[in-house]
């Protein structure tokens, strides 16, 4: 797992956690309007990263590493931290852990542990592995069909294509299986956490249960809602919107809603 900063004469810490099928450059938009102000974080995740060919691992161990790493490089006390999607759920294990502290959070269209028997789980993974799959050998195609999404352009297709490539089938499958299944402590105290759940008006279906969950388990999280933007497209399609939102949460100015 490669660590890319930015910014780092800012004193500041920003924790940015990509989502599946994209890498590191997720943020490339938002990157260069808060590195003025924060000293930037961004892991390549395992699985996602060129530089090291590792495959996924898993949410909790993700999670584990960049802790280690945060506290071996003195930042056990940041001021934010965001993830989106599959980073979310890596996020909402941070949290939950406190082997850091984290001022601030943001999860972005997270997703949260299945709340399902152990075999409909499973089922679900594989559903989910066969359609990205098929996507990573199928190229464009099929991953038209796979994404049919008026949020999504050509370009922004071929490059979930060059990026299945370089996923091994073993990354797919473990993004997915841990992702809907990863595990939580039984006591969860975030309370001091100062965070937000965004999510997109599209979405809204597909997050419901991920937002019972952290409503079950983060009660004082507050839910901010997005228009015109489809699940993870706020840092690629409208960065400005992005920046503004998580620095406001960081001023303590932050106001969820929806």
């Amino acid at each position: 797992m490669t660590i890319h900063e930015f910014g780092k004469e800012n004193d500041k810490v920003m924790l940015l956690i990509h989502p599946s099928a994209v890498m590191w450059d997720y943020f490339e938009y938002v990157i260069p309007l808060l590195e003025k102000k924060y000293h930037l974080i961004v892991p390549a995740l395992p699985g996602y990263d060129t530089l090291t060919g590792e495959d996924y691992t898993s949410v909790e161990d993700i999670a584990d590493r960049l802790a280690d790493w945060l506290i071996a490089h003195g930042h056990g006390e940041i001021e934010c931290i965001y993830g989106c999607s599959m980073g979310g759920a890596i996020v909402l294990r941070i949290l939950a852990e406190r082997r850091i502290k984290a001022k601030n959070a943001v999860i972005d269209g997270g997703v949260t542990p299945y709340q399902l028997p152990w075999l409909v789980t499973r089922a679900i993974a594989v559903k989910d592995f066969l359609l990205i799959y098929a996507g990573k050998l199928g190229g464009m195609k099929l991953l038209q069909k796979a994404f049919a999404s008026d949020e999504y352009t050509g370009d922004d297709l071929k490059y979930i294509v060059d990026v299945l490539h370089m996923m091994s089938a073993k990354t797919v499958w473990r993004t997915f299986e841990s992702c809907n299944n990863f595990s939580m402590p039984e006591v969860i105290d975030a309370s001091d956490v100062n965070m937000e759940y965004w999510f997109a008006e599209k979405e809204i279906g597909e997050r419901k249960a991920d937002m019972a969950y952290v409503r079950k388990h983060f009660p004082h999280c507050r839910f901010r809602r997005f228009h015109d933007i489809g699940h993870g497209g706020l840092a690629v399609c409208k960065p400005e919107l992005f920046v503004k939102g998580i620095t406001l949460i960081c001023e303590g100015l932050g106001q969820g809603k929806g």
